[in-house]
């Protein structure tokens, strides 16, 4: 859940490279008995056209999370949890990155994964990499849809 966006909803131009580019408030439930670390992934689901998607966007990974962790307050990728550790996003930078569509409403997805495996370091792995690390020591998952469209810019007058 997010306290900024309801399932489904909005996401608001704060946490979006409109606004302050911020990653937003996240939280989760008690996970599933024998969990050791977490495990996050925020997916634009629409790259780079709703109408014609590519593969999905990745736009932050975080994981070491440790298991008694059950938020991220707004601005967590400035300042992580102790312990926890940015992956790579499509960007190639080890942050978040705020919805940004070049065209129509595109969907996030942002999912908690509980793993059965300690907290490690994997220094900056991809999504590829963190999944080839993590498939097989999946205990649950959590996820939370919002959606951004960029209002149209105003056309320079000459």
């Amino acid at each position: 859940t997010s306290s900024a966006f309801a399932n489904g909803a909005a996401i608001p131009a704060r946490f979006t490279c409109d606004g302050g580019n911020v990653s937003p408030p996240l939280a989760w439930t008690e996970p599933p008995p024998g969990t050791k670390s977490f495990a996050l992934v925020v997916l634009d689901l629409d790259a780079p056209d709703p109408k014609a998607p590519v593969k999905p966007w990745v736009h932050w990974i975080v994981y070491a999370i440790d298991p008694g962790v059950r938020s991220l307050d707004e601005n967590a990728s400035r300042k992580l949890p102790a312990g926890a550790r940015h992956g790579r996003n499509d960007w190639k930078t080890a942050d978040y990155g705020g919805p940004c569509p070049s065209v129509g409403r595109h969907r996030y997805l942002h999912r908690i994964y509980a793993l059965d495996l300690p907290p490690s370091n994997l220094g900056s792995p991809s999504q590829a990499a963190l999944w080839s690390r993590i498939e097989g020591n999946v205990l649950g998952k959590g996820e939370l849809m919002g959606t951004y469209e960029r209002k149209p810019r105003a056309e320079k007058q000459p």
